[in-house]
């Protein structure tokens, strides 16, 4: 879940639902982007099930009685949260070697120094995962392969951010930005720019980007549902949940 707080309500918004608009993001960048146009359509679908394996438990949202707030993807116990991780690449798999590449290279950049077993646990395993499927789809020792491939891991990390952006902040404002965005966006595109994207909000509606590697303007529909606090301390956090009606935020981006 992707969670921010409001003083009366917590805006709640499924991992697969960001990955929707991301998986929109990426379908709407200029296709010279892509290097490789044969694989297009793998970095796309793994772009759109990247969060795949948050799917079953955002339908029940957990309350963290340390920090008195709904669970997010962020403060979400870990062995759990490696296993929803395990079994979302799992399935990836069985719908494409490449996409579940690109997403296995994607989630192992999250845990590669943690020092908790269960983390170095899947570590592991996805190093063997990327290992052989890098056997199978005739990358190893293929440079320029290589090449390609982290470069449409790049695009996948974009298009997260991208989504992200809008998912973490209140709509039209940037005076207290979320700290993944404190120094713009890490995807560099050193092919047309030596600097970070920073993405700003210009108004409740519309998000600029510093560079843009989309071909126009982009138009996206955000579902969340804003749970009222009094709601979950009558009813508990899943009942609101469940009760709270999902609204759309219409972005446009520029």
């Amino acid at each position: 879940m992707i969670l921010f707080e409001r003083e009366n309500s917590y805006v709640m918004i499924t991992q697969d639902d960001h990955a929707q608009v991301s998986k929109k993001i990426a379908d709407h960048c200029k296709d010279e982007y892509y290097y490789d146009a044969k694989h297009f359509d793998e970095v796309i679908l793994a772009i759109q099930e990247h969060d795949r394996g948050w799917i079953e438990p955002d339908k029940a949202p957990l309350w963290n009685d340390k920090s008195k707030l709904p669970y997010s993807f962020i403060d979400y116990p870990t062995d759990l949260k490696i296993s929803f991780y395990q079994k979302g690449l799992d399935e990836v798999e069985e719908m494409s070697k490449y996409a579940c590449l690109l997403c296995s290279l994607h989630y192992s950049s999250f845990v590669q120094d943690a020092e908790e077993a269960a983390v170095q646990e899947f570590w592991d395993l996805e190093k063997q995962r990327q290992d052989r499927l890098s056997k199978e789809l005739g990358i190893s020792g293929n440079e320029e392969k290589k090449e390609v491939l982290m470069y449409h891991l790049d695009l996948l990390k974009f298009s997260d951010f991208l989504s992200l952006f809008i998912c973490l902040h209140e709509p039209g404002k940037n005076g207290s930005k979320h700290p993944f965005f404190k120094n713009g966006f890490p995807q560099l595109f050193l092919f047309v720019t030596d600097k970070p994207i920073i993405a700003s909000w210009e108004n409740e509606e519309l998000v600029t980007l510093s560079f843009s590697p989309l071909k126009s303007e982009l138009i996206v529909e955000l579902p969340y549902k804003e749970v009222l606090k009094d709601q979950v301390e009558k009813d508990g956090l899943l009942q609101a949940f469940k009760d709270t009606p999902v609204s759309i935020r219409k972005v446009k981006f520029k």
